[in-house]
């Protein structure tokens, strides 16, 4: 039964990467990803990472592809302008896509498998310890200072982008906090004797 899940799990991952690219609906590409990080998750699953598989689908199928989902259809995005703008850079594309492949078959010609690859897949963690566990002293115990460090650097690269894209237009009418809390309330209010009858 293992065997069988995983190869069905194999199967929808590569199928679901697949048709992600290939697919010319952007909601369905967005859909079939949702499905590969699914797929992945059932992998985690039959290797015994189950903290690993639900970060995977809170994290990616719960924000990242529902992000990608509501912004995909709430946006009035013209995709055939943007595949016309694609087509001018397909030769590069082919060419790097090219270096790319020549470097995995480099890479796969020069593989030699450990002997010690098999003992550790058959038992990826230790026995008096559950994976979650093991992953947190793994994460904050021996590799505490990169992970400290990654944490970093994304905060850097999320303080580039906003700064990136933050504009200022004049035209845009903006909320003064202090303005709105230093205001005199005499100022702020004027009482008016209105008469029956009578408009202001």
């Amino acid at each position: 039964m293992s065997v069988f899940a995983f190869y069905l799990f194999a199967v929808s991952v590569i199928s679901g990467g697949l048709f992600t690219v290939v697919s010319r609906n952007p909601v369905h590409s967005v859909l079939w990803l949702i499905l590969a990080f699914l797929s992945a998750a059932g992998l985690f699953v039959l290797l015994g990472a189950e903290f690993v598989a639900m970060l995977l689908i809170i994290v990616y199928v719960g924000a990242v592809a529902v992000l990608f989902l509501f912004v995909v259809m709430m946006l009035d995005v013209d995709f055939a302008e943007l595949k016309a703008e694609m087509a001018k850079y397909m030769p590069l594309a082919l060419l790097i896509g090219l270096v790319i492949l020549m470097q995995f078959v480099m890479a796969f010609g020069a593989w030699e498998a450990n002997g010690a690859a098999e003992g550790l897949r058959a038992q990826p963690m230790p026995l008096d310890r559950h994976n979650t566990e093991a992953l947190g002293l793994i994460l904050y115990d021996q590799y505490f200072l990169l992970f400290q460090l990654a944490g970093l650097i994304l905060l850097v690269a999320m303080v580039g982008a906003i700064v990136l894209t933050l504009r200022h237009r004049g035209d845009v009418k903006r909320q003064d906090v202090v303005a709105q809390m230093m205001r005199d309330p005499k100022k702020a209010m004027q009482l008016k004797d209105v008469k029956s009858g009578q408009g202001l």
